[in-house]
């Protein structure tokens, strides 16, 4: 069963006297550990299909699946606790609040799990800082640390509620040709080894290279869907 199904989506944004079509009749579905880009340029829907993915943004028209439960027309509370459970969230200016250190940051979120104990909290983050390689930098605050340490905070965050689904909005914008190199070779062993379903959107070139599936969007259109055979038989070894 797909870990997202988008079926017949438009999204519509009054601009003055006209209506911008953002969204026109998009269906797409994505199973469960794929390394998804969304690809076109700028005004092309990219960012708005995302945002509308990941429960940030109601259709205006259609339906969206998220891990087998239709999200559509859910009450902002209602789609604040599938953020909260289901979908992690990486930006491209990283969104680190600058008075909390990384340990703090990656625990933020989990602050929202009621169900979660403080030692049980303590112990997802401790384990997340491992995984993106900052446990030394635990305590450092985010002008501490360069961009490529910020956005894997912004990663272990992402992982430290168990988001099944990472959603990226242009993760490597603001990084170094090398540093974006670096988190998106950290983002797809943690996709290989974990299971995690990543979604991006980008006109990264990188980026669209190392993604086992690949949409091309354009004027609110799906024009094209490409598969990386060489990702798909890296990814099943």
């Amino acid at each position: 069963m797909a870990i997202v199904k988008v079926e017949k989506v438009s999204k519509r944004y009054p601009l003055g006297e006209q209506v911008v079509e953002a969204l026109r009749d998009v269906s797409l579905e994505i199973e469960p550990g794929s390394f998804l880009a969304i690809a076109g340029p700028s005004g092309s829907g990219k960012s708005t299909l995302l945002n509308i993915i990941g429960c940030i943004d109601n259709p205006s028209a259609g339906r969206v699946f998220i891990d087998g439960h239709d999200v559509s027309g859910k009450t902002p509370d209602q789609l604040a606790d599938v953020r909260a459970r289901t979908l992690g969230f990486i930006f491209q200016n990283f969104n680190l609040l600058p008075v909390l250190s990384a340990r703090e940051n990656v625990d933020y979120p989990l602050l929202q799990l009621p169900e979660l104990t403080r030692a049980e909290r303590r112990e997802r983050v401790a384990h997340y800082l491992e995984v993106v390689g900052l446990t030394r930098y635990a305590s450092h605050r985010p002008n501490q640390l360069s961009g490529g340490q910020r956005q894997r905070v912004a990663i272990a965050r992402a992982l430290a509620t168990h988001s099944r689904v990472v959603l990226a909005d242009e993760p490597t914008a603001n990084l170094d040709r090398e540093t974006g190199r670096s988190i998106l070779e950290l983002m797809q062993n943690i996709n290989r080894t974990a299971g995690t379903t990543f979604i991006f959107s980008t006109h990264d070139q990188h980026v669209m290279t190392m993604a086992d599936r690949l949409v091309h969007m354009e004027d609110g259109r799906i024009r094209a869907l490409e598969t990386n055979a060489a990702e798909l038989a890296g990814a099943a070894q």
